[in-house]
């Protein structure tokens, strides 16, 4: 992946009377990590949404390159893949047939790619099982599996390792170091500390 830069400049959201974002500014580069942190209803997730171009900010900007996402939201969607609190998985589809339709949608993925993927998940011994007879972190590693799929320059994670044992919290932390290893960044909302090396991890901290 080329280099790739995302500015974040001066963001400020309301929600009603209440002031969720206050003037958050921030740069994320490649290989990077950028962890955000904060109490509860302290804006993690509003600012992921904002970014994404799911909700408008008051006042502030986006810029990927340096160009205002707004400006071409579409061509930015297809530079990041987003991973919100519930995996974006039907039910009534099986985990292997989950990836081909989503990953589908994005880019060519042949079955060797598939397959690999579903094996670095540990995804293998219940992937043609439908997705509603999973567990919450199963359903989480199929979703792990396709945003690795996506090869996208940018991540963005809102609680990744949610609902995730000791071995899946690790396993996201090793496939954040792979995106990173391949000059992507990740940008993740998080309570605790990713299984990331630290020079690769840096913080953003929301007041509440």
């Amino acid at each position: 992946m080329s280099d790739q830069t995302l500015r974040v400049e001066r963001l400020h959201l309301w929600r009603g009377e209440r002031h969720v974002l206050r003037g958050v500014d921030f740069t994320l580069e490649t290989g990077t990590c950028l962890e955000v942190t904060g109490a509860n209803g302290a804006g993690k997730t509003s600012l992921l949404r904002v970014i994404c171009g799911l909700i408008y900010p008051e006042e502030g900007r986006v810029l990927w390159n340096g160009a205002d996402v707004q400006h071409n939201l579409r061509a930015f969607h297809g530079a990041c893949g987003y991973l919100g609190h519930e995996p974006p998985l039907k039910a009534d589809l099986t985990a292997r047939e989950n990836l081909q339709y989503w990953i589908g949608m994005r880019r060519r993925v042949g079955a060797p790619e598939l397959e690999g993927a579903l094996e670095r998940v540990g995804a293998v011994p219940w992937c043609d099982r439908l997705v509603r007879t999973l567990s919450a972190g199963q359903r989480r590693r199929v979703a792990l599996a396709g945003l690795a799929l996506l090869s996208v320059p940018l991540w963005i994670l809102d609680e990744p390792t949610t609902h995730l044992d000791a071995q899946g919290q690790q396993l996201v932390g090793a496939l954040i170091g792979e995106q990173l290893g391949r000059g992507g960044m990740v940008l993740a909302a998080v309570h605790q500390d990713l299984s990331i090396p630290p020079q690769a991890r840096r913080r953003l901290e929301l007041a509440a």
